[in-house]
């Protein structure tokens, strides 16, 4: 239990870093923006204490804000993504969510692919729409949107394919 604890310690510290020192540097044309702190998000363990998980990805998204002065907004979406991600796993997973025994590093790509792509378009989608709220804008929210979700998600399947670890 303890081995876990540890692993995501360094998953949250690691993660507010490379956010903080690499990625919220990265404004490619305007739109590429990765956000690569949510993979804390969407690969916490699932049978853990869902009050605890929903309280860390608030602090997971206030530690990002505190660093990028964005006044709250990541903290809003990390939390929001949070507290629906058991509809999601239940909808990419299935009957594998209802006995609590999903393997991030043992399920099938596409699954995957699916519930990456499903938290991490919701969060951003609600982060860009509080940053630049307002409705005359929501072009340009769908495409921030569409274009940083697209470079977060390549992003968090590259380092979940580093860092998993798979046993055969």
């Amino acid at each position: 239990m303890n081995n876990i604890v540890f692993i995501n310690i360094v998953r949250f510290l690691g993660l507010v870093l490379l956010q903080v020192v690499v990625c919220s540097h990265i404004n490619f044309l305007g739109y590429l923006n990765p956000y690569v702190y949510v993979l804390f998000v969407l690969l916490y363990p699932v049978s853990n204490n869902r009050l605890l998980f929903i309280f860390l990805s608030f602090l997971l998204g206030l530690s990002v804000d505190m660093f990028l002065d964005s006044g709250g907004t990541h903290a809003a979406a990390s939390v929001a993504i949070a507290y629906i991600r058991p509809l999601c796993l239940k909808f990419s997973f299935g009957s594998v969510y209802e006995y609590h025994a999903v393997k991030f590093s043992n399920t099938d790509f596409s699954k995957r692919l699916v519930y990456f792509l499903i938290l991490i378009f919701i969060h951003h989608f609600i982060l860009f729409s509080l940053v630049i709220f307002d409705q005359n804008e929501l072009l340009l929210i769908f495409k921030q949107t569409f274009y940083s979700s697209i470079f977060t998600l390549l992003l968090c399947l590259l380092l979940s394919s580093l860092f998993s670890s798979k046993k055969t």
